[in-house]
């Protein structure tokens, strides 16, 4: 409809080579990067994970300037490196793929390894613009937010128990030794 209004006009001849000089062109046909689209038309890692499960953390997290929103699920080992991650992701193919990068950067790392990773390392991996560098922003928030939801439940777990003890008697008359369990009790 546009180019059959300037050819109407008789202005498409007049506009066309400047168009082409100053590169609007290129401009127009300009797309995602390769790895942008390759982990939103392929995004790994995505659902949910059980979230009052205590060895996962929650992190929801959103931009209101461009409507995306992103939920970061990681499940934590006993030994405190994150195991399993899935995300949810309403927003833009930045988005979707700056949430699916994330979920297979973190996987294998502890929760202090995780927490150093910043947009500026999935904003040069996925080559985003500068318009898009939000999308890579709300990954960095989404894994410290469920990095800090998973130690809240954690802590909140320890602090929910009271330390067991053993009271230990002895009879002055007879001599007879008696040890009493007494295990950790919740709060």
């Amino acid at each position: 409809m546009f180019r059959s209004a300037l050819t109407k006009t008789g202005l498409s001849s007049a506009i066309a080579p400047k168009a082409a000089r100053v590169g609007i062109a290129p401009v127009l046909a300009r797309g995602y990067h390769e790895n942008v689209i390759s982990h939103y038309e392929s995004p790994r890692n995505v659902g949910s994970l059980p979230k009052h499960d205590a060895d996962v953390g929650t992190g929801l997290v959103g931009a209101p300037a461009c409507g995306d929103v992103m939920k970061l699920q990681i499940r934590v080992d006993e030994s405190g490196i994150i195991s399993d991650v899935k995300f949810k992701t309403f927003g833009c193919g930045s988005a979707i793929a700056s949430s699916s990068y994330m979920t297979e950067r973190v996987k294998g790392l502890t929760l202090e390894e995780a927490g150093k990773i910043k947009n500026t390392e999935i904003a040069k991996e996925l080559c985003l613009p500068p318009v898009k560098l939000h999308c890579s922003m709300l990954a960095e928030d989404a894994i410290r937010s469920a990095i800090r939801d998973y130690r809240l439940k954690r802590s909140k777990l320890t602090e929910g128990q009271k330390s067991g003890f053993i009271d230990v008697t002895q009879s002055v008359i007879s001599g007879e030794t008696v040890a009493t369990a007494h295990p950790g009790m919740p709060a």
